[in-house]
């Protein structure tokens, strides 16, 4: 019977070859739908964060920031529906595929098994068996039939089993189909619905703009303010880790080694090479929160051709929110802009955080702090009710990326 043995084998390769790619498609999938819970869990943040009703809805500037993070994150999350529909699209295609070679496979079966038993109930008589026996020229002839007669048997046992796993993986392959075509469905619903969504929210933005371009002068003085506050934060911010620096090296006794550079002590060391350790791991420097604003270069919202910098990220929180430190370390400064809010350095070996636009502070100069120790309360915008922690991050002197730091910031 080495058909049987030959088809087995067929029927098995055909099968490893079918859960390759499903089950890459199944991994793929899980990531995708991932993605897309944390893109609907920040857009429900955003709305949360950054859109709830409020008496006072801030000026223009802030709502366009709004809005452009808003349309960024909803033409994220159609773009992974898309993705996932695309995986769908080609897991049913297959499916149908296997489906028709199933089909095929059951139906060639079902002849053969047929043609055995309508043989089988030709020769059905004990005596033709007997007979086919001793009409054998010697005794190794009539073993070697009786042998047949066992294969024989066993071809059909083997053949009947094939139907039924045949069968039943037809069965599950449709009951499958139907569910992920339902699946389907139901993210083609979703999609449609997020892409109204964002039709309203580009609408919304667009008269927005319409309303900023009719008094383009008070646009380009908020946006004036906002540069110069920020340029007010980062040149403090920059003062006092070169004042920290110095008085750290002086105190070591490093009075020469120049005004960049942390000379560090075996102690720091230790502590910086564990900060170093867990870039991308860090915690965030506030429980809950969205990026509203990232670290870089970016267009202005409204006019492109203009630039912006920002040295750290803004996370906004809710209202009440502590800051707290993203790593254990020590208090070096407390910052205190005039005319603004208050903050806090923290030197961690020759890496300093910053946290600053806190309303109250918790902690003193030369204090030691452990991971999650909160610092101050975050303050909270009393025009347009928003709560914005600006974070920053530094290795000595040169600005670091917060994004690559701290986990899924």
């Amino acid at each position: 019977m080495i058909y049987s043995g030959l088809y087995r084998i067929c029927l098995v390769l055909f099968s490893l070859l079918c859960m390759v790619p499903a089950n890459a498609q199944t991994n793929e999938q899980k990531v995708l739908e991932a993605k897309r819970e944390r893109l609907q869990n920040e857009i429900r943040e955003i709305n949360r964060l950054l859109f709830a009703e409020k008496k006072q809805r801030g000026t223009v500037l802030d709502q366009m920031e709004a809005l452009d993070k808003k349309i960024n994150v909803r033409q994220q999350l159609i773009q992974v529906t898309n993705q996932q529909s695309n995986l769908l699209n080609r897991k049913i295609n297959a499916n149908i595929r296997n489906i028709a070679k199933l089909k095929d496979d059951l139906q060639t079966l079902k002849q053969e098994y047929g043609t055995m038993i309508r043989k089988s109930y030709q020769n059905r008589a004990q005596r033709n068996r007997l007979m086919f026996l001793f009409s054998a020229e010697n005794f190794f002839q009539a073993f070697k039939r009786l042998q047949y007669m066992k294969q024989y048997t066993d071809y059909r046992r083997e053949q009947g089993e094939m139907i039924l796993e045949k069968t039943d993986e037809l069965t599950r392959l449709n009951k499958d189909l139907t569910e992920e075509r339902k699946v389907k469905e139901v993210l083609l619903a979703q999609n449609r619905k997020a892409k109204n969504q964002l039709m309203r929210e580009i609408k919304a933005q667009k008269e927005l703009l319409g309303s900023i371009r009719k008094n383009e002068s008070k646009y380009a003085a908020a946006i004036e303010s906002k540069q110069r506050e920020a340029r007010k934060i980062d040149k403090q911010i920059e003062e006092l880790i070169r004042n920290a620096i110095a008085a750290s090296n002086k105190r070591a006794g490093k009075t020469g080694t120049g005004v960049n550079k942390f000379v560090l002590t075996p102690e720091a060391t230790i502590v910086a090479n564990n900060f170093s350790a867990n870039k991308g791991k860090l915690i965030w420097p506030v429980e809950k929160g969205i990026k509203s604003q990232g670290f870089g270069v970016y267009k202005d919202a409204v006019y492109p051709g203009i630039k912006h910098q920002s040295n750290g990220v803004i996370i906004t929180t809710e209202q009440g929110a502590k800051a707290r430190a993203i790593f254990e370390g020590e208090v070096i400064a407390i910052l205190s802009v005039p005319g603004g809010n208050k903050g806090v350095q923290i030197k961690h070996g020759n890496f300093i955080s910053t946290y600053y636009n806190l309303s109250d502070l918790f902690v003193r100069k030369g204090d030691r702090v452990a991971a999650k120790t909160e610092l101050g309360t975050v303050y909270t915008n009393r025009s347009n009710g928003q709560t914005r922690l600006k974070f920053y991050l530094y290795k000595d002197t040169s600005k670091l990326n917060p994004e690559d730091w701290v986990y899924r910031l």
